[in-house]
């Protein structure tokens, strides 16, 4: 029998290797920490992909993957040592960022099911590479591990993740299966004022890091009424790389064009513009500010647009169910996606 503490250890073990070739990647500039064919495709198939960019959601995979939080959310869940009634769950991924589904797949296979990845064409090799690290770690998981670019079929249940577009489309055709559907949601940062200069150094990985492409990327600002920018800006300039992107870059150009031949106002350092906007998606290269007036304002800003929010990031995570700067990026086991309780909807299967 495939217990769930052989579950646990095996994800662990897939944890400490990663994290060991990341080390000799970063600290030796040894060897890839993937296989070099994995990249080579990777990048070609994305143009959004970077490498470093891979690996910094290789980073945030070891973080989830630490031994003691498998085995606690296991206990908080009483995920069972087996299970009899195992699910097959099609979980179909998006291509925004590199590994995007990685989660959703640590998520059915601790909790028993059968994993059947939907890939998306512009990330469809980074998961089935990691999938084959842990399969070499523990072959029990094979005949539960499937990945497919065909249409899905042989499934019980439907985790899918994409814009409010396709959501529409994914609430039809799988409405007869139990299903989770994800929507378009944005991260937003709050800002008093008084922030240290390492402090907003840190919010430009919220920002800049994957181009802004993720749900978690910080797209909007709140800031008080008459903040300055220019210290914020002149944080932002170890980012500046971006705009060595030449599709960032192309965006950037493209949108302070509009902006300036429309006259609206926004600050601009180069590489990115920030303008006062209430929508919370901004487009590559562009970022929002709504101004707050007092703690109270704040919250009810917060709270009327909670369907619209991924995360909320503040200095040292002050407020309340926030982040801190430069966080964003690297969520727990339990911060589900839209706030949609996966494990809890993956284990609801078997009732």
């Amino acid at each position: 029998m495939f217990q769930l503490d052989q579950r646990i250890y095996a994800f662990a073990q897939l944890g400490k290797q990663l994290n060991d070739l990341l080390i000799d990647y970063y600290e030796q500039q040894q060897s890839d920490v993937l296989p070099q064919e994995v990249m080579q495709q990777a990048l070609a198939t994305n143009p959004w992909f970077t490498k470093e960019n891979i690996y910094l959601m290789l980073r945030s995979v070891v973080s989830m993957l630490d031994q003691n939080a498998l085995s606690t959310i296991a206990e908080k869940y009483a995920i069972k040592e087996t299970n009899s009634q195992l699910k097959t769950v099609a979980v179909i991924m998006a291509g925004n960022v590199p590994l995007v589904g990685f989660l959703d797949f640590v998520h059915v296979l601790l909790c028993g099911h059968r994993f059947i990845g939907k890939l998306s064409h512009q990330d469809r090799f980074l998961l089935p590479a990691i999938a084959k690290m842990l399969l070499d770690i523990e072959p029990r998981f094979e005949p539960l591990i499937r990945f497919t670019e065909a249409k899905l079929d042989d499934f019980d249940a439907v985790i899918a993740t994409g814009s409010d577009n396709s959501s529409r489309y994914f609430d039809y055709y799988f409405r007869k299966y139990p299903h989770i559907i994800r929507r378009n949601r944005h991260g937003v940062a709050i800002i008093k004022g008084n922030e240290s200069d390492e402090s907003l150094h840190q919010l430009g990985l919220d920002i800049f890091s994957y181009f802004g492409l993720g749900c978690r990327n910080v797209s909007t600002l709140f800031v008080p009424k008459e903040y300055s920018f220019d210290r914020l800006l002149q944080s932002f300039e170890a980012y500046s790389f971006v705009a060595d992107h030449s599709k960032y870059f192309n965006n950037y150009e493209y949108y302070k064009s509009i902006f300036l031949i429309n006259g609206e106002h926004h600050f601009d350092n180069g590489f990115v513009l920030i303008k006062a906007a209430d929508d919370f998606g901004s487009p590559v290269a562009v970022l929002h500010y709504q101004f707050y007036d007092n703690l109270s304002n704040l919250d009810e800003l917060i709270t009327l647009n909670l369907d619209k929010i991924q995360c909320v990031v503040s200095e040292n995570a002050w407020y309340s169910n926030s982040y801190p700067f430069g966080k964003a990026q690297f969520p727990g086991l339990t911060d589900y996606a839209d706030g949609l309780d996966t494990i809890r909807f993956l284990l609801g299967l078997n009732e």
